[in-house]
Formats: C-alpha cells, structure tokens, sequence
C-alpha cells in the first residue's frame, strides 16, 4: 500500500512540476510571438494526441488544450516549417480563386509535379493562409498521417485576416467562410507578403531569437525570482559561523575524546576559537603531527575540558564533526549571490554535457522525468516552499539546457538562424531535419542512461 501511494504521489507531482514548467516555457515562445503579430494556432501541455482537451480563443484563433501524454507541451507557431519557393504566390492564389482545390489541379496549373505542389501546400498550411480538407466521402479524416487530397482557403474578415491575426473581424458582417473563394485582388506577390509578415519565416533575425529565447529566458528568470523570494522570506539552510557542533561521527577522535553535538568549542590546545573557520584551522594545526591536545567547550552553560588522544607522530586526519546547519532570512545581496552561484553551477553543469570527456559522468549525475517526479513528490511532502524551490531548480535546468546550441533545442535553432544570416541563404528544411535527428538520437541516449540511473537509484 505505502509503495502504491509513494507511486502515485511521486506521478502526480511530477506531472504538476513537468506541466507547470512548460506552461512557463512554452508561454514564453507565445508572448514574445504574440507580441510580435506572429500567428499560432495551438498551445497544448502534453505530446501531440488525437485524444485532447481544448477550447480555441475567440480573440486570436489559438486552441488551447491538454493532451494525456504529460511529458512535454508544444506551441505551434506559424511559419517555422518549409522552406522559401518563388511558386507560392501563384499557389495562394491558386487556392484564394478556386476555394478549394486539389494538390494534382495545383500542380498542372504551375506546372510542376504533385510532390512540388504538395510541399507548397503544406507550407502555406504552416502559415495559416490554407488549411487542409478532409473529405469523409473518401475516407479522410483529421489526424490522419497523411495530408489529404485536397486544401481549402481559411476564413477571412474584409480585410483579409485570418482568425488567428490580430484585431481580425472573422464572424462579422463580410466574413468569407472556409473552403469559400475569396480571388485576390491585386498583386499575388503582395498577398504572399502580408501572410509571411504574419509568420515566424516573416520576421528578422532579432525578432526570431527573440521568440526563440523568450521560452529558456521565462524559465531562469522565474526560477532565479522564486529562489530570491524564498531565500529572502522563508530563509535557507547555511553553516552557522561559529563553533558549534552540529554533528559527531560515530567512532572519530570528537567521539572518543566525549564531545556531543550541541558543545561550544572555545579553545583548541589552548588557542581561542570564536568561528567555525578558526575551529577548523586550530584542529588542523593541533592534529597535523600526532600528540595529545585539549579541547575546552561549553555544554549546558558550562565550561568543560577533554583530552583529544592522537598517536604521537601520526597525523590525526579526519576530527569527525560538522557544523550547525541552521535556516536564516538572507539579506537582498546574499539571496542574489547565492541564486547567481546556483545559475552559473547549472550552465556548468550543461556543458559539461556537451563534452565528450565528461558526458558520462555528468550523465551519471542527471535525472530524468523518473528522478524528477520522485524528487517531486518529497519535495511536495515537505512543504510548499520546499516544492517551489525544487520546481525552480527544475526550471533554472530546463532554460539553460535549452539554451544549448543542439538541434532541436531552441538554442540549436538559434544557432541555425545564425548560419542562414552568415551565409545569406536559407538552410533546406532536409539539412535541418538531419541534424535535428542527430540531436534527437544524443539526447535519446541521455535519457535513457539517466532512467536507468534513477531506476537503480530508486530500487531498495
């Protein structure tokens, strides 16, 4: 019974954790690109399903959803698939003419093959200007791995905006409906232009990292403002500078000599002690060429002396105590040092990853979605200022490992970002995808290792 409960409480918390930070994350990707006009039409907490809980905002067009596979969540924001062809102008008009349309018809229209046509329509169905049309009658249905036949205009106000743009009137007086013709007036290149300024591929380089970084950014700072908070208000578990015993190990010198946990040391070997450091160095010297030393301390308000017995001409080693841990408010400065210490040990910690001479042991020190919901579940049974610490070093570890320039990582699309500005050109959608699964199949392996390592970890 107590393994059954330990079980479910350790899926349920990770599953609080996990979700809530990638609501914080993922709402970072949809502000900053919200901010910038740029369509998205899902935001789901979960991997992709055909079983999902939504429900689509009427001012912007995003279905907002849940799925049953809590290990992740997605936005999907328009224009981050396909690549450029100068054939998508005529495509778009294409489909704005008809209503609706046949990839085979748009390809003998253009002139090009239907594998062609089928990749500008797939584009275009990225951005939002076109949707796919599933048809009943021939067995098509949404969710199907394969795109259908067919690809239909979206619904469109006066203006021409979709419902997933900005301050669009779709459903008011003028509203062409789906899968009805609205023919293009005007140039079709400068139709194409108003849906690519809509669009992920429509912005500059600064406003791409921009969306990029947003989500990694929302994490650390989230997590370094939860760790400042509770350092500043709850207070958090520092050495106590001075020379009191926290603890006595069993069968060391402090043990022997009839020191307690609790006891103020004073002198050592009749130097004054009035720190925790001071204690340290005066053993240290006492003990360094064997010999017997006094220890005098302070127990229950008095003052007593022992004998630390050491072999004459052996050094003493290891004392056996450790100091008193106490919890403390830090002060503004202190909580900002010790977050920002925190933050620098975790992008340590990344890359130190990323180096083929230190993965395995950084590897053998990680935790996986395992670790985290049992880690999860303690924390939550000890409160919760001890859960929110421990989501926020969650969400410090999240922002910064994203922020690894790996495919298909948001620091690895930043990084492909800064190649296509180098370069001057676009890199093809095939070449992305390539090194995308190589960074899939690195980071595979890393959770897989580190599974098993929380396995035998958990295992009594």
């Amino acid at each position: 019974m107590s393994f059954a409960w330990g079980f479910l409480s350790a899926a349920f918390w990770g599953i609080v954790t996990l979700s809530a930070l990638v609501i914080i994350h993922e709402g970072g990707h949809f502000i900053v690109a919200h901010l910038q006009g740029v369509r998205i039409t899902e935001f789901f907490i979960g991997l992709p399903c055909r079983l999902h809980w939504s429900r689509k905002s009427r001012s912007f067009g995003t279905e907002f959803g849940v799925t049953p596979i809590f290990l992740g969540g997605y936005n999907r924001i328009c224009g981050m698939e396909g690549t450029p062809d100068e054939l998508l102008a005529p495509c778009l008009a294409i489909v704005q003419r008809e209503g609706r349309v046949s990839a085979a018809a748009v390809a003998e229209e253009l002139g090009c093959d239907v594998d062609r046509a089928y990749a500008l329509l797939i584009t275009l169905a990225d951005w939002a200007s076109v949707r796919p049309f599933y048809d009943p009658e021939k067995g098509e249905r949404e969710g199907q791995r394969e795109y259908p036949e067919c690809f239909e205009t979206v619904a469109r106000d006066a203006a021409l905006l979709t419902e997933f743009d900005s301050r669009n009137a779709v459903g008011d007086e003028g509203t062409a409906e789906p899968g009805a013709p609205c023919p293009i007036d005007g140039d079709p290149e400068d139709f194409l232009a108003h849906e690519r300024s809509r669009v992920y591929a429509g912005r500059g380089f600064l406003g791409k990292v921009a969306i990029l970084l947003a989500g990694p950014f929302v994490n650390i700072a989230c997590a370094f403002l939860i760790l400042v908070a509770s350092f500043s208000l709850v207070g958090a578990r520092v050495v106590l500078d001075a020379p009191v015993l926290g603890n006595v190990e069993e069968g060391s010198y402090a043990q022997a000599a009839g020191l307690l946990p609790g006891d103020r040391v004073t002198k050592v070997g009749g130097c004054s002690v009035a720190t925790w450091g001071e204690l340290c160095s005066a053993l240290d010297q006492a003990g360094a060429h064997g010999g017997d030393f006094d220890v005098c301390y302070v127990r229950d308000g008095s003052e007593s002396t022992c004998t630390v017995e050491v072999p004459e001409g052996q050094g003493m080693g290891h004392f056996g105590i450790d100091a008193t841990i106490v919890t403390r408010r830090l002060s503004l400065d202190e909580s900002l040092r010790a977050s920002w210490t925190y933050c620098k040990t975790t992008v340590s910690f990344a890359f130190r990853l990323m180096m083929p001479q230190h993965t395995i042991e950084t590897v053998n020190s990680a935790s996986s979605v395992v670790g985290i919901s049992a880690a999860a579940g303690q924390a939550a049974a000890s409160g919760p200022n001890a859960l929110l610490l421990f989501m926020a070093l969650v969400s410090m570890s999240l922002g910064v490992m994203n922020l690894l320039p790996v495919p298909p990582l948001d620091g690895g699309k930043i990084l492909i970002e800064v190649v296509q500005l180098i370069v001057g050109r676009p890199i093809s959608t095939r070449a992305q995808n390539a090194v995308s699964y190589v960074g899939l199949a690195f980071f595979l392996f890393i959770f897989v290792l580190a599974v098993r390592n929380d396995v035998l970890r958990l295992l009594p």
